[in-house]
């Protein structure tokens, strides 16, 4: 299947601390349903703006890091974009990742989660999950979406017992409302899969990318949280019983 599997990619790098545990080899995919007003990565939302690549050519990238992200407690991110627009691609890259011994890490928003097989998640050790807002009027406006079939993928990746790290965009006058911060830590606090909560701070590290492409950033205008606040909204997970960085 690897053999013979194709996909679009648009990069990969090495990183530390963000997109799973120890140092990762982060394979960002490309294609994504969502337009997410603060997305830092608008050059991935097209599937015609990657290159096409193999299973096997991604496997002998992956391959001369193997053992140093071993050695460093980490493994293989697969991004994107949105991972789940290409789920054979994906799978299969998951798969050969897994027969090598290496820790394996899926990120994405869920909308796409009914495109994920179980035997795409049984090679997966685990979801990094991204959670726009946990109100559903909000989630669209902010990402064109629906909210709901995040959070069913969510419930069915807690039958699976699989391990959930939760990403949380904080964004001022966007995802900061208390109503909504506290319903989603009492709906993630019943959740045994759910690892930790990362409340990541919105930026604006991405505005260049628009200026490139001609596209206007939505959130120019917007200022990133304060300290004050992202350590409030931490700690209402926290009030939950949640792990929360």
């Amino acid at each position: 299947m690897s053999a013979v599997t194709t996909g679009r990619i648009h990069s990969w790098d090495l990183s530390t601390g963000v997109d799973g545990p120890g140092t990762r080899f982060v394979l960002f995919v490309s294609g994504c349903p969502l337009r997410c007003l603060y997305c830092a990565n608008p050059d991935t939302w097209h599937m015609r703006d990657g290159r096409e690549a193999t299973v096997d050519e991604v496997m002998a990238e992956i391959g001369p890091c193997g053992g140093f992200i071993t050695t460093a407690g980490g493994g293989v991110t697969v991004t994107g974009g949105e991972p789940l627009l290409q789920p054979a691609f994906t799978a299969a890259v998951l798969r050969r990742c897994k027969e090598a011994g290496l820790h394996t890490a899926l990120d994405t928003s869920g909308l796409l989660g009914a495109r994920a097989s179980d035997e795409l998640l049984a090679d997966t050790d685990l979801v990094l999950l991204d959670i726009k807002s946990f109100d559903s009027t909000t989630y669209r406006k902010l990402t064109g979406g629906a909210l709901a079939p995040t959070l069913g993928f969510v419930t069915r990746l807690e039958a699976l017992g699989k391990r959930v790290w939760i990403r949380y965009v904080l964004v001022p006058g966007w995802t900061d409302d208390e109503i909504a911060v506290d319903g989603l830590a009492a709906f993630l606090s019943g959740l045994g899969c759910v690892d930790r909560v990362d409340v990541l701070p919105f930026h604006k590290l991405g505005a260049a990318k628009y200026d490139a492409l001609d596209i206007p950033f939505p959130l120019h205008d917007t200022p990133v949280p304060d300290p004050a606040l992202v350590d409030r909204v931490r700690g209402r997970f926290r009030e939950h019983g949640l792990v929360a960085h």
